[in-house]
């Protein structure tokens, strides 16, 4: 499979019959092949994980369908307002948390598992053509020098609960946040999920353009039990190829 970074905590993954394109808000997209099919996510709705723009892409992708979290829940009169038409709902199927469903996406069987985020709506765990992928969305350790005691036991109570669910998973690829904002604990939640799972590839994302964070981690001791399999991104639209 072949894996674009975009921006931000937007990535496609491109399989044999499909392409999975994840939190898309903005940034220059890969040309996908016609002949895919394309499936949008969106973990929630947050500027910098949804925007309405991605239903432009029908009018390059004629398959396209979208898998939104139910935050992002369109009313009729929302859509009618912002010029989305009946035939585009028809291609939206909204997803909750701690849900397990099976589709077919380019005449393939995807599972498609959802967690509890610990901010808005939910995270992604899919697998597709035996391969396995984890979108983290805002899923993550969200502590803050300064928060109170109370705050800080409920968000880690939360996080590792969730946590809890992928011990011992594999993930042939993993997209997880490294967020620079959260100073010295900026790793605590990727650090966890690294040494909570079995992943293979382990892509940093929503670090807010600054691309240093990841050499920061992959410098500090704390890393060294999977820093290899840590990816380093260096800018918008690198791309890899994960067997």
């Amino acid at each position: 499979m072949k894996i674009t970074y975009i921006h931000h905590s937007s990535f496609s993954v491109e399989f044999d019959a499909a392409v999975f394109l994840f939190d898309y808000f903005e940034g220059e997209l890969p040309v996908f092949p016609k002949e895919k099919e394309l499936v949008v996510f969106a973990s929630h709705r947050h500027h910098d994980h949804f925007d309405r723009s991605v239903f432009c892409l029908a009018e390059e992708y004629p398959s396209v369908r979208f898998i939104l979290s139910k935050d992002i829940r369109m009313s009729e009169n929302y859509r009618r307002r912002m010029g989305i038409s009946d035939e585009m709902a028809e291609r939206v199927a909204y997803v909750g948390k701690n849900q397990t469903q099976e589709l077919w996406v380019g005449g393939r069987p995807l599972r498609m598992e959802t967690l509890a985020s610990t901010d808005e709506g939910v995270a992604f765990v899919l697998e597709y053509e035996g391969k396995r992928l984890y979108h983290a969305g805002d899923l993550n350790w969200w502590t803050w020098i300064g928060e109170t005691e109370a705050e800080y036991e409920d968000m880690t109570r939360r996080f590792q609960a969730e946590m809890k669910k992928l011990e011992g998973c594999h993930f042939d690829a993993a997209f997880v946040p490294l967020d620079p904002r959260q100073e010295e604990r900026y790793f605590w939640g990727f650090d966890y999920f690294m040494r909570t799972t079995d992943t293979d590839a382990a892509f940093p994302m929503h670090f807010w353009g600054d691309f240093s964070v990841i050499g920061r981690l992959l410098s500090d001791p704390v890393s060294e039990p999977y820093g290899e399999r840590v990816q380093r991104i260096a800018e918008k639209g690198e791309t890899w190829e994960i067997s």
